[in-house]
Parts: structure tokens; sequence; C-alpha cells
């Protein structure tokens, strides 16, 4: 069984469009600016077979990390076009490149041998801020969340974390891991970031940049370098 998702990007390739957002407004965790890409990339790669396999099973099971115990995903819950997968790239971008393409809640690292691996994401009202191209300036394991204060005014039930932000943990917005997004040297607010709920993947969610399932998000960060280019590339007119 072919995966319709992927025939749909072999067909028509994948446009990294134009930035059209404004450059001034700061969202809740994220930046909104106007950076112009303009770069083809065209991904394709056979279905997912019907059934699920022992390599899945292991992949999405019951992980110890950091001193944490991520709980495994269901499977039989999970829509599975959006599990980890390595898919043809035919494409200028370089390996290691990270390309966000929120229309299809698709994220790919470029691999070396004509190949990338794609990881089924969930976008936020802030991943939808923000589009064009930036760097991963530094990675973070089990990060501390510390809501912006634009988000506070308008959830005052995070009040209690002003100025002190949430320890890491399995409850923590941003996961097992999340990559920081910089461009030219100055903070985009946009966060590559882990999720204990895993079934919002594939969703357009109330909060939070680009979101992985837990177990995405660690294999992310162990391939992702600092300093790699991260494309992110929005529909027209998106909004959550």
């Amino acid at each position: 069984m072919n995966d319709p998702n992927t025939r749909g990007l072999s067909r028509r390739s994948l446009l990294l469009g134009i930035g059209g957002v404004g450059a001034a407004a700061l969202l809740s965790g994220c930046a909104s600016v106007s950076r112009p890409i303009a770069n083809l990339t065209a991904f394709s790669g056979n279905g997912l077979p019907p059934g699920l396999d022992v390599d899945y099973a292991t992949a999405y099971g019951p992980i110890y990390d950091g001193g944490f115990q991520i709980p495994p995903i269901d499977l039989n819950r999970m829509d599975r076009r959006y599990l980890r997968r390595e898919v043809e790239y035919r494409g200028p971008e370089e390996p290691g490149t990270v390309i966000i393409d929120t229309p299809t809640r698709y994220a790919y690292l470029i691999q070396a041998n004509g190949t990338a691996m794609r990881y089924g994401v969930g976008i936020g009202r802030e991943g939808f801020a923000w589009e064009g191209r930036a760097n991963i300036q530094y990675k973070r394991e089990w990060p501390r969340w510390t809501p912006p204060n634009e988000m506070i005014d308008r959830q005052p039930e995070l009040e209690y974390l002003r100025g002190v932000g949430m320890d890491p943990g399995l409850k923590n917005p941003l996961g097992a891991r999340a990559l920081y997004l910089f461009q030219n040297g100055q903070d985009t607010l946009y966060r590559l970031h882990g999720t204990p709920e895993w079934w919002t993947i594939g969703k357009a969610v109330s909060s939070g940049c680009v979101r992985f399932m837990n177990h995405d998000i660690i294999d992310l960060y162990n391939r992702a370098q600092s300093g790699a280019t991260v494309i992110v590339n929005q529909p027209a007119g998106a909004t959550v």
C-alpha cells in the first residue's frame, strides 16, 4: 500500500515559499520574521506496510533517558503516516539540513546517501509564525521551559512560571530534547522540541513551535549537528 502523502510529494515537489509574515511581532515562544527562501526540494518513497514490524515496536518502545522513563507510543492509536522512516531525497540541500514542511506536518533531515529521515510533527500557533532559514545554535537534553511574558499575559494560569520556568520532566512541554534556532546571531524564539502528547503529531495544536514525539526528537537530536541549517516552509496565509 502506498502512502498518499508521499505520492503527493513525489508528484509535485515541495516548494519552499516566500516569507510573508510581519517582522516585529513576538509570540509565545517564537518570533515572526520575514525571510525569503526559494529552494525546490523533492521527496519520494514507498508507503508503510499495513502491519507494524518489530523495528517500530522497538523504536517506539519505553526509553529510560536522563533519569526519566519515557512511556511507549501506542502504535495501535498512532497515525502510521507520521512514524519515523527513511525516504528518497532529490534536491539541492546539503546533508545535515533540516526541512520543516508545515503543510504536510513532516520534518526531514537530509542525509548523505540521497535519502532523508522523515519525522511526523505537530504544529502549534507559534509554529505558523515564522519561516525562512536559521541555524541550530544549540541543543538541550531535558530542557527547562520558561514561557515568555507575552504567553503568561494571555494565559494567567501560567503566572507561577514567570521568571522561574518549569523543571525538566515528563510533563514539561518541551519534552526530552529541544533544538534552538537562531538567525544572524539572534534568537528566533523558534524551537524544535519533544512532547509527551504524542497523539497531537500530525495536527495543528494550540501552542508551541514544532513538536516531535519524544522518541523522534531524541533521534533527531542525536543526528543533527549544532550549526546545521534549518529551513521552515509555511503555506500561504497559514493560521491555526
